[in-house]
């Protein structure tokens, strides 16, 4: 084995923690395979150039019984063509040179009657042939496709059209072998080689490198790209001896399966920690009793360097910090806070004397909130209510050209509203009258909550300098006194990653959140005091889950360059 080869075994373990070192170990494997860098050359076997001209023979031999056409002169290859020196005993070739037919297949008549399958590019993925993809031809129309158009087994099927498709490649191996005839579409080419090992040639086509100089040398536009049959013809590739070609597969076989055990054993691995960590978070959030809650936290700080290594976790770490919030489990009780329902008294007696003042319009009255409607108990001194008992909110201004009047003022729409941020490189303008600016103006703490797009997706305004409105695609949600909009915030926020906010959209295809149900929206209340060390608490979290995060990239990043700087030495 070549001291190449050694080495690429020997950091197989490298590459099974770099982010994507098994996928680039894969590429560099065929990459040394079409080196000639994988097995030991052997100086008895039969150069390829003597094999080249027996291919030749052959082909001749074929021309004359009349079973091909003669081929059209291939360009030379010149010194500039070729990418790097092979082995002794090697050659580099054009795919013409070594193949008995290439084409495209032919536009189909397509039929229901199950007599002669037509192979299209859905069936020809990377895994193998999709059987099930197969459509018929009109038996009738079989006179137009001659002898040699007829598919058979070892021929390279080959996807010529469109992004994302083009290149892709795979053997036919008497797939439909219940079928006496077999034909191909007009976006498939057929490739017949003539005395070569097709899976080395298959191999060769299916390297990263190889497939990104075919899409750079497609033609068309951007979804319509071809793979010409010129192009194909031309292709080059390096050819070694035909005993050497089946060593190289038979390398490139055992390699890959290794590739695929790791892959199998990164996926079991992973897995386990996000089912282990998927238990503990259901048993933190389930705990019934103090004791029990401490002894699921228990097992996870234990354990948090070993379950805090892949950002699934990390993800669901953060959910689970924001159901602890609403649940009143992230934060002590404090039992000299005053409870929510003396809050829920002061806010009663802010309405009233905001619409006394016509800053509001007198609410309409709330329903009752039923049993049914509570997900689980609070603790003592906290409340369930209704969105529309706490906050104040309404849509935004209409966007009419025909009717809007006034002074052209920015307005935010739903794009610029994300979770817990406001995109403000594209704001557009309206026109707003001066009686309307108090109306449609963003303050300082206004929660601004999408109505469509993504139904609650919410950010706190902050900025007391920049002059903002805003449109009928958002509600403006005013907190009453002792309400933080960063704990309405963090409620829609978790209501929306659990599904619970689903409830109270409407349109099945194109999800709304209109006012009447953002007003009945149920939300756990906690004492004023308690919402303060709440949000403080998740800040102080959210910090974490960002080192987490960093912690992850930073170690992907480390393991990546490791790998890299390894197969450099390859």
């Amino acid at each position: 084995m070549p001291d190449d080869t050694v080495l690429l075994e020997r950091h197989f373990d490298t590459a099974f923690a770099a982010p994507d070192g098994i996928q680039k170990l894969r590429e560099l494997i065929l990459s040394l395979a079409m080196q000639g860098k994988l097995v030991l050359q052997d100086p008895k076997d039969q150069p390829a150039s003597e094999l080249l001209k027996e291919i030749e023979t052959e082909k001749q031999k074929l021309v004359k019984e009349g079973k091909i056409k003669q081929p059209k002169p291939l360009p030379d290859l010149k010194p500039e063509d070729v990418p790097y020196k092979l082995p002794e005993g090697w050659n580099w070739v054009r795919l013409g040179s070594v193949s008995i037919y290439i084409q495209r297949g032919i536009g189909p008549s397509y039929s229901d009657t199950p007599e002669i399958p037509v192979i299209s590019q859905k069936c020809i993925q990377w895994s193998g042939f999709k059987k099930n993809a197969v459509r018929f031809i009109d038996p009738g129309t079989i006179d137009k496709y001659r002898d040699e158009r007829f598919i058979k087994s070892g021929d390279l099927l080959w996807n010529s059209t469109g992004t994302g498709t083009i290149g892709r490649i795979n053997i036919y191996r008497d797939e439909l072998d219940e079928f006496k005839k077999v034909v191909a579409d007009s976006h498939v080419t057929v490739v017949r080689l003539a005395g070569l090992c097709n899976e080395y040639v298959l191999n060769f086509l299916t390297n990263p490198s190889v497939q990104s100089h075919i899409e750079e040398n497609a033609s068309g536009t951007t979804n319509q790209i071809e793979l010409n049959t010129t192009t194909v013809i031309n292709q080059i590739f390096p050819l070694p001896p035909l005993a050497e070609q089946r060593r190289i597969v038979a390398k490139i076989d055992r390699l890959m399966a290794r590739c695929d055990e790791l892959e199998k054993l990164r996926a079991e691995r992973n897995q386990k920690r996000i089912t282990i960590h998927t238990a503990a978070l259901d048993r933190l959030l389930n705990a019934k009793e103090s004791d029990n809650f401490s002894t699921a936290w228990r097992f996870i700080t234990q354990h948090f360097g070993e379950l805090y290594l892949v950002k699934e976790n990390v993800a669901e770490l953060r959910k689970a910090i924001l159901q602890l919030a609403v649940m009143g489990k992230l934060v002590p009780q404090d039992p000299t806070d005053e409870p929510a329902s003396e809050l829920l008294r002061a806010i009663a007696a802010e309405k009233q004397q905001l619409v006394k003042e016509g800053k509001i319009k007198q609410p309409k009255p709330l329903p009752e909130i039923k049993p049914e409607k509570v997900p689980y108990e609070l603790p003592k001194g906290w409340e369930w209510v209704l969105f529309g008992d706490v906050a104040n909110s309404r849509l935004g201004k209409m966007l009419d050209k025909s009717k809007n009047r006034g002074i052209p003022r920015p307005y935010l729409r739903n794009t610029n509203v994300q979770w817990h941020w406001f995109e403000l490189s594209d704001i557009k303008q309206m026109k707003f009258e001066d009686e309307e600016l108090d109306e449609f103006r963003v303050m300082p703490g206004d929660l601004l909550i999408c109505e469509g797009g993504e139904p609650g997706r919410c950010a706190i305004w902050s900025d007391p300098s920049q002059e903002i409105y805003f449109q009928k695609a958002l509600h403006r949600a005013r907190p009453y006194s002792g309400v933080a909009g960063e704990y309405l915030q963090i409620c829609l926020t978790i209501d929306a990653k659990t599904e619970r906010l689903n409830r109270y959209f409407t349109g099945a295809i194109i999800r709304h959140f209109p006012g009447d149900k953002l007003s009945k929206y149920v939300v756990p209340l906690p004492p004023n005091s308690e919402q303060q060390r709440i949000v403080a608490k998740i800040d102080q979290l959210m910090s974490l889950c960002n080192h987490l995060d960093q912690q992850i990239d930073a170690a992907m990043s480390k393991q990546a360059d490791l790998l890299n700087a390894l197969m450099a030495h390859v």
